[in-house]
């Protein structure tokens, strides 16, 4: 399997901010790879140089064999782009937008109309095929913006945060399409801060935080660095905390870790230390609300690897 993208150390800096600090991975043909990380980590500014939007300082980046830089309209060619906010026209129709990007890629007016109507039918917007777009809910026009990006059938898909914003309906509608593309062999690099959604939807994620790739590998591979399951367990009274902590601390598994959930937790033995764990808080008069072993979940893995959560960062947003 070729690679459709390749990534190696890109720079970039804007002022005296680093957006891009070595930036390597590369992207098989066919495939889903997730950038995971949260506001500032580099990942718009990666998606930018991919589509020829910026030019990087230092490094190199190419698309099906060209080279971002030097073979620009080359790469425009073959690429689809839907952005953190949907780039779409409120004043024309969902029609006459896609029929717009059609022309603008200088297709064919026959193939643009037939095009039109068969990326209408799905996402599901015929109805509102001749609606004008500011009328459109978020999901619709998330939906809509997708499509735009599938005018010229795209040999590879970037989609930069596509379902920020939108309300876990609509996020779990957008999911589904995306599945569909995957299917029907799109290859695609996906940024998000959310953790379910590269958990579902990527082949191979690669952890971005202050502009470099600090972990990658598929979901699972990520999981085993955090190690196997843990004990969780949440206090019912947030004052209690400290105190639960010390009581799992004394089961001597390893450290005691607070989650930005409120939980609490330690590496687990087996199920065996469930029932000692609750006797142990028990016998200290002290109630949880919840107890019991889970695997971990790429929350741990990005919490253990950065020190703070995917979803939330003290960092600005990139510059654009």
């Amino acid at each position: 399997m070729s690679d459709a993208v390749v990534v190696e150390e890109l720079v970039k800096t804007f002022g005296k901010t680093k957006a891009l600090d070595g930036v390597s991975f590369s992207l098989p043909e066919g495939t889903v790879l997730g950038l995971l990380g949260p506001n500032g980590a580099g990942k718009t500014t990666t998606v930018r140089v991919l589509a020829t939007l910026l030019a990087p300082d230092s490094g190199r980046a190419s698309v099906l064999g060209l080279d971002a830089v030097k073979q620009a309209e080359q790469v425009r060619r073959v690429i689809g782009l839907a952005g953190q906010y949907a780039a779409v026209d409120e004043k024309l129709t969902g029609m006459e937008n896609l029929r717009l990007v059609g022309r603008l890629y200088h297709l064919p007016k026959a193939e643009v109309l037939s095009r039109a109507d068969a990326l209408l039918e799905r996402f599901e917007l015929t109805q509102a095929a001749n609606r004008v777009v500011k009328t459109y809910s978020g999901g619709m026009r998330r939906r809509l913006d997708l499509a735009a990006s599938l005018v010229n059938r795209p040999k590879v898909l970037f989609l930069d945060e596509p379902t920020t914003g939108l309300d876990p309906r609509s996020r779990l509608a957008l999911w589904e399409v995306i599945e569909d593309l995957v299917r029907d062999g799109t290859t695609l690099l996906l940024t998000t801060q959310y953790l379910e959604e590269a958990d579902r939807l990527a082949d191979r994620i690669a952890v971005v935080d202050g502009g470099r790739v600090i972990a990658e590998g598929t979901s699972d591979e990520l999981k085993d660095k955090v190690g196997g399951s843990v004990l969780v367990a949440r206090p019912s009274s947030p004052d209690d905390a400290d105190t639960v902590a010390s009581v799992l601390a004394a089961l001597k598994t390893g450290e005691v870790k607070r989650l930005a959930t409120g939980e609490l937790a330690v590496p687990a033995t087996g199920i065996a230390l469930v029932a000692k764990a609750a006797r142990a808080l028990t016998t200290a008069g002290l109630e949880v609300s919840e107890l019991g072993l889970r695997r971990p979940t790429l929350d741990d893995v990005f919490l253990t690897l950065t020190g703070h959560l995917a979803e939330s960062s003290d960092v600005e947003d990139e510059t654009p």
